[in-house]
């Protein structure tokens, strides 16, 4: 038998203690009390859907659609639906200088306070008078959207042929159905034309598609960190996310309405989601390799024994981003939202196969037609000079952009985005100019902050806006 040197022997004595002891996982246990609470809580009352933090009511308004909504991905349409929306600002008497403001996958349409709701908004420091969106100059309308959980129709709520939430009863969404559904409510509040449509992230998808779909209706667009067509990178990310939550017993194949929510895999998924949000070289400057700090009643003197729960503080960062969101969001809304992104595709075939009413696509038109426009002298670029030899998924995507050749775009992208890389931004910026777009405004930011840059950066991103939109 080997014999190990005797330098060794002090140390394995003092684990042997710790490696005969019946092991305890304390963020296990916090888990499960959770898990006993919540279900505690559900035996005595069913209430329609699960506790989430969702806005009070009173705090935004509603507009309800009783015209059926065509959807792309089915033959039938949703007879009826709400969209929750928010507004900031004064309408102007020619209804003309209202700005779409568009969300990301899990926001809320409180983009900003409100004197209803005087808490801060997901975009509170871009919104307000002598902000980025103006609201000195601008009307700026923000809506839950289609599929959501936040007051806008989606899985929790009430089928109204059934009386119960439609859980995955709910149809298969697109972007295209999401934008639909705004410009019911513009043509609600009576606006023809939008002054600008802006986005980041899903929102940028928003964007872009409300371009395609009224090309007519929209002034200008802003794509902030977006894209126009998923990469295989973002879609896996994605299903990770939802393969975690559907493992989840309490996800019930989406009806847990009536019953504990699927708290486990809404916390797994968000955490997934967190590592996409942010930058490694962040990570490295916010945590590094920090350990937590010991139990309050450890000795001092005790060497520290790493456990299988959380011990660096990235770890414990993680986990608090998970138990914060996962009653905060609906299940099935993270299932069906995120799918919508996953499909997101705007390349001429892509668009063609769909066959979308409001898309004029020439069935004869060949990608042999789109050629390299070079750029207009408005047309601004950081850090990345066009395409000599684009490739051929170009060309389809230039193809599929042609209703925006005349339309002001600006694409804002960040360096250290894993989400929506650059080169998505660099793609959608060349295929505009490649269809005719001579009025691309485009800039690239540094930095550590990743994919949350938009929400984070107002110096930055809030000036290339303001700028834009003067």
């Amino acid at each position: 038998m080997l014999a190990l040197p005797r330098r060794f022997a002090p140390r394995l004595r003092a684990l042997r203690p710790y490696s005969s002891s019946t092991p305890r996982f304390p963020c296990v246990e916090a888990h499960a009390t959770r898990e006993s609470r919540l279900a505690s809580s559900f035996s005595s009352s069913s209430g329609p859907e699960p506790p989430y933090a969702r806005p009070n009511p009173t705090s935004y308004n509603v507009f309800r659609s009783k015209k059926p909504l065509p959807l792309t991905y089915h033959s039938s349409s949703l007879p009826t639906f709400d969209v929750a929306y928010e507004t900031w600002g004064t309408l102007s008497p020619a209804r003309d200088n209202v700005i779409l403001l568009h969300t990301g996958l899990s926001a809320s349409s409180h983009a900003a306070s409100t004197s209803s709701n005087p808490t801060e908004g997901w975009w509170e420091k871009f919104i307000g008078p002598g902000k980025p969106l103006d609201t000195n100059n601008f009307f700026v309308v923000c809506t839950n959207v289609l599929g959501g959980c936040y007051g806008s129709t989606g899985p929790s709520a009430i089928d109204p042929e059934t009386g119960v939430p439609y859980a995955t009863h709910f149809p298969i969404l697109s972007i295209f159905d999401m934008v639909r559904a705004q410009f019911r409510l513009l043509d609600d509040l009576g606006v023809d034309k939008l002054y600008a449509s802006v986005g980041s992230s899903m929102g940028a998808m928003q964007s872009l598609a409300a371009g395609l779909l009224h090309p007519e209706r929209v002034g200008k667009i802003v794509s902030i960190s977006g894209t126009a067509r998923s990469t295989p990178s973002s879609i896996a990310m994605r299903y990770a996310q939802r393969s975690v939550l559907m493992a989840d017993p309490n996800w019930n194949n989406g009806f847990y309405y009536d019953a504990v929510p699927p708290h486990t895999g809404m916390k797994l998924a968000r955490q997934i989601a967190t590592i996409t949000y942010r930058s490694g070289p962040e990570w490295d400057a916010r945590f590094g390799r920090q350990m937590r700090p010991p139990p309050p009643d450890t000795p001092v003197a005790e060497p520290r024994v790493p456990a299988l729960c959380p011990d660096f503080l990235i770890e414990t960062y993680l986990d608090h981003q998970g138990e914060q969101f996962c009653l905060k969001y609906d299940a099935n809304s993270l299932i069906y939202i995120s799918k919508a992104m996953d499909l997101f595709d705007l390349t001429f075939p892509a668009l063609q196969a769909l066959r979308l009413p409001e898309i004029p696509l020439s069935e004869s038109q060949s990608t042999s037609t789109i050629d390299f426009a070079p750029p207009h002298s408005t047309s601004h670029s950081k850090s990345h000079p066009p395409p000599t030899n684009p490739p051929p998924h170009l060309s389809d995507l230039a193809q599929g952009l042609t209703l925006l050749a005349n339309t002001p775009t600006l694409v804002l992208g960040v360096q250290s985005d894993i989400l929506f890389t650059i080169e998505q931004q660099r793609e959608v910026v060349d295929a505009l100019r490649m269809a005719g777009n001579d009025r691309v405004v485009y800039y690239e930011l540094g930095g550590v902050w990743g994919h949350d840059t938009f929400l984070l950066d107002v110096l930055n991103v809030g000036g290339a806006i303001r700028g834009f939109l003067s």
